[in-house]
């Protein structure tokens, strides 16, 4: 249930941002989600796409740095308290986030929240255990083909 993520590092400077995300839509790849975090000097990009090895050639090409990370697409209620009960659940299991973003995949009342765990293999089996609807890259992929096409 891990999903590949590419991880770019940016100068924070105005119009870097826009370098990575230009070369993706100039090669016709779709970012399914992504994250952006800085510091005082850089950032770091962290991006869902398809298809992620094309995506991360391309960019290594046009010279940004990219590394690929595991990552899990947890399925929750898109309702009050259902960011609540997930973390809970993680917590019960003493699994150690790293980060985490969240979207929604459209109206169907659910959200997806992408973690990056200390431990990831040791995190998707306990999860798996407690039931947690963890989603492979292909559903995710299909939800966002739905939702564009709504």
């Amino acid at each position: 249930m891990k999903i590949k993520q590419l991880s770019l590092f940016i100068e924070n400077k105005p119009g870097q941002l826009l370098i990575p995300c230009k070369i993706l839509a100039d090669t016709g790849i779709n970012i399914i989600t992504l994250s952006l975090a800085d510091t005082q000097q850089f950032g770091i990009l962290r991006l869902i796409v398809k298809p992620w090895q094309k995506a991360k050639t391309i960019l290594e090409k046009a010279g940004c740095v990219v590394k690929v990370n595991d990552v899990v697409a947890i399925e929750v209620q898109d309702r009050s308290g259902g960011l609540a009960e997930i973390i809970k659940t993680i917590d019960d299991a003493k699994l150690n986030i790293e980060y985490m973003y969240a979207f929604t995949c459209g109206g169907d009342g659910k959200a997806v929240l992408v973690f990056r765990f200390e431990d990831i293999d040791l995190a998707t089996s306990n999860l798996q255990s407690r039931g947690v609807n963890m989603i492979a890259s292909v559903e995710l992929y299909q939800r966002a083909e739905k939702f564009k096409n709504t």
